[in-house]
């Protein structure tokens, strides 16, 4: 089966992982919005970009240089801080169910640190995750800038969007409370000049950045995981800290 799928020129390796995830070329196009095609010519060998090779890898629970293996060997050439996981080229790359897999992980924490986190209060399948998570002795923080705090007029004012964005907190709020009145979750609200959003789930993280006149969700998203003697999920964790001491308890 090897030797005939390589005559064929077929990636073996990543079309046993489809094999195995039980994704067809048509799923994977999909969950990444490419072109059917583009996913065919991957599995004729031919490399991904950047974005979509760490997109799939992460889809496939797999390093994109166990797809790729001239990936690898490229990658002996170069580094990158051993805590990065993924990068992806900005939030809407995130498959869903890798934020979902994120907060089914945690035993001990979540953490949220947003200005509304609207997306994932919108994903019924996310609260529910929360929820459970919650019910089972998981601390579950969520932290979301103040609708009338700095820092949510000026985003709005950045992006032309005037009042939208306290509206977005107050909805995203209010998709909240159910988890909050059930007991296990806390909620405040932070008044912070936020530079990025911390998604936590005890030692990893979903950090989305953020870049001045872009929407979050075009920026660029870091899947980081603690290691002994990492530093950048530390930083990320004591930046999460600070603001969440000195936010407000939601009444």
């Amino acid at each position: 089966m090897s030797s005939a799928l390589e005559a064929l020129g077929v990636n073996e390796n990543l079309y046993r992982a489809l094999l195995r995830a039980g994704l067809s070329e048509q799923d994977v196009a999909v969950r990444l919005e490419v072109d059917p095609k583009t996913v065919r010519r991957w599995l004729e060998g031919r490399v991904p970009q950047l974005r979509h090779r760490w997109a799939l890898a992460s889809i496939l629970g797999q390093d994109d240089g166990d797809l790729w293996p001239q990936v690898r060997a490229a990658r002996a050439a170069r580094t990158r801080p051993p805590e990065i996981q993924a990068v992806y080229g900005h939030r809407q790359a995130v498959p869903a169910e890798v934020w979902r897999r994120l907060f089914e992980s945690a035993g001990r924490e979540i953490g949220v640190l947003s200005r509304s986190a609207l997306f994932l209060a919108e994903d019924a399948d996310v609260l529910a995750v929360l929820g459970r998570k919650a019910r089972t002795g998981v601390g579950v923080r969520i932290c979301l800038a103040h609708p009338a705090g700095p820092c949510v007029p000026e985003r709005g004012a950045e992006h032309g969007t005037g009042e939208g964005g306290a509206a977005r907190v107050r909805r995203a709020l209010d998709l909240y409370a159910p988890l909050r009145e059930s007991g296990g979750v806390q909620i405040r609200l932070h008044r912070a000049t936020m530079y990025n959003s911390i998604y936590r789930a005890d030692d990893q993280l979903l950090v989305s950045q953020h870049a001045y006149g872009i929407p979050v969700e075009r920026a660029p998203v870091f899947h980081l995981r603690r290691i002994e003697d990492g530093e950048m999920v530390a930083t990320y964790l004591e930046s999460f800290e600070r603001i969440w001491v000195g936010a407000l308890q939601l009444e």
